[in-house]
């Protein structure tokens, strides 16, 4: 019988995709659609989309905003279920929904090429198997983000595949997609690592060629906390217990708005002040603030600090995780 190739030039995707959802915390604002900007809520997630090439059609939610770029562009969207398309040519859609938490990013990189296909006439059964897997991943993210792996499978045959993902280290969690080509993972807690993706493909025949398998890593960048610092509330001498009352009133009225800082008070005995005068200052302060003032004993830490000139306070905020302030005597 004479066989008859026809030729199609059609274009089934190879994509390349990220999600990254970043424990980045964002400038406060509200948007109710979705745009590229750089200054970003803290209510809102982000999404960052780049397509090699660029110049496809890019639909968020029904609604086009434009064609896709090798560059990165940023969108901000509400917290909540989002669908994102990209048109490729010859009517081939790349669809997929997305849980958008606030103060989140997820990164999208989508490499598409064509490639050509032949079909025999007449239709000749043969295994479709090997065929090819790969997973597409960011180089790398920022410690919080979340990372999408996405697979693209060329498999010409009937079954459903199963698709089975592996994930290391262990201290690495799928959010979402386990069982299906996309995954997503938090990075939270993983700085300085590799977040390595295994994914196995089984069409369930129990032929070893038709059991594939690709892999793919991406490097998480810590994020570098800001250093807490202790804050200087008052410094002042200690001349009448009234006067002392007025700043240590200040004092506990602070500690109140900030309930997460201890109060530090150091004081100082006067050089020409009785023996135990620093301890005497110390003692009735953190009376004053304990029994006047209802404040928890546990927040009010007392410093001797030596000797000064004449009887004198300082009073410090100090902010959990902060380093306690050090008695400056003179």
């Amino acid at each position: 019988m004479s066989r008859l190739k026809l030729m199609l030039n059609v274009a089934p995707i190879r994509f390349r995709s990220l999600l990254l959802a970043c424990a980045v915390v964002f400038v406060a604002a509200s948007l109710s659609s979705v745009q590229a900007q750089k200054n970003r809520a803290p209510q809102n997630g982000r999404v960052e989309i780049s397509t090699t090439p660029g110049g496809y059609p890019l639909i968020i939610d029904g609604r086009g905003i434009g064609t896709t770029s090798p560059t990165i562009q940023l969108y901000e969207l509400e917290p909540g279920r989002h669908t994102v398309e990209i048109q490729f040519p010859n009517n081939v859609r790349w669809v997929r929904n997305f849980d958008i938490a606030a103060n989140k990013k997820q990164c999208i990189t989508l490499n598409w090429r064509p490639k050509t296909i032949t079909i025999e006439r007449p239709v000749i059964v043969k295994s479709p198997c090997p065929y090819p897997v790969n997973i597409s991943a960011p180089a790398s993210v920022r410690e919080g983000d979340i990372i999408t792996f996405s697979s693209d499978v060329n498999y010409a045959g009937q079954s459903s595949l199963l698709h089975t993902w592996t994930i290391s280290p262990p201290s690495a969690r799928i959010l979402s997609g386990e069982g299906t080509p996309t995954i997503t993972v938090d990075t939270t807690g993983i700085g300085r690592q590799r977040v390595a993706a295994i994914l196995v493909v089984d069409d369930g025949s129990g032929d070893p060629m038709c059991r594939q398998s690709a892999q793919a890593a991406t490097s998480v960048t810590p994020v570098e906390l800001p250093q807490v610092l202790p804050k200087s509330f008052a410094e002042f001498p200690s001349v009448t217990f009234n006067e002392d009352k007025a700043n240590l009133d200040n004092f506990a009225v602070a500690l109140q708005s900030e309930p997460g800082s201890r109060g530090y008070v150091i004081v100082y005995g006067g050089r020409r002040s009785r023996p135990g005068r620093a301890n005497q200052l110390g003692e009735r302060s953190r009376q004053y603030l304990v029994n006047t003032r209802n404040i928890d004993p546990s927040r009010i830490v007392i410093v001797n600090g030596g000797t000064r000139a004449t009887d004198s306070y300082e009073l410090w905020l100090v902010p959990q995780g902060a380093t306690p302030p050090r008695p400056r005597p003179r």
